[in-house]
C-alpha cells in the first residue's frame, strides 16, 4: 500500500484558479486574466464629457466578484457618491475615492458596453491592461469572474 500512496502523491493535481473573463454576446472570449482569491482588478475608462480617468475596482473574495472602491476625479455627469454605499474621501487632487463599498456583484458578472475612441474602457490586473474598447467598441460585453481548472 505504501507504493500506491507514493504514486498517488506524485500525480499532478489540477489547481483551481479564478479568471476574469470578458466575452462578446455570442460567447467569443476577448480577454482572460488570472485573478487569484484575495487579489483585485479595476475597470478603467475616460469620462465621455470631461475626459478624466475613472475607475471601479473589484476583488476576488472566495471566488465571488465584489466591488470594493471607485475613483472619481470629479462629480461630473453620471458620477456621484451614493450615501450609505462606501465612504467618500478626498484623493488630495480635487477628486474622490469611494472606499469600503464591499458590494457583491450578483452572479459574479455584469454587462458593459465599452465606449469607443477616447472613452477606452479597459481591464487592469496588476500591470496588465487590456482595452475592451479596442476590440469591442459599443458591443455588449460580459465581464465575469469564473472558476477555472489549470
Amino acid at each position: 500500500m505504501g507504493i500506491a500512496l507514493l504514486l498517488f502523491l506524485l500525480l499532478p493535481i489540477a489547481a483551481v484558479a479564478d479568471a476574469l473573463v470578458a466575452t462578446r454576446e455570442d460567447g467569443t472570449e476577448i480577454a482572460r486574466l488570472t485573478v487569484p482569491e484575495g487579489t483585485g482588478w479595476c475597470v478603467l475608462w475616460h469620462h465621455s464629457v470631461q475626459g478624466f480617468e475613472v475607475s471601479d475596482c473589484y476583488e476576488n473574495r472566495g471566488g465571488h466578484m465584489v466591488l470594493v472602491s471607485a475613483h472619481l476625479p470629479d462629480f461630473a455627469a453620471g458620477l456621484d457618491h451614493i450615501p450609505g454605499r462606501g465612504r467618500q474621501v478626498t484623493d488630495g487632487q480635487g477628486g474622490y475615492f469611494i472606499l469600503d463599498i464591499d458590494e457583491p456583484v450578483p452572479g459574479d458578472a455584469y454587462v458593459l458596453r465599452p465606449g469607443a475612441g477616447a472613452v477606452d474602457h479597459r481591464l487592469q490586473v496588476g500591470d496588465t491592461v487590456i482595452s475592451l474598447s479596442a476590440v469591442a467598441p459599443r458591443e455588449r460585453v460580459q465581464i465575469a469572474l469564473t472558476r477555472n481548472l489549470e
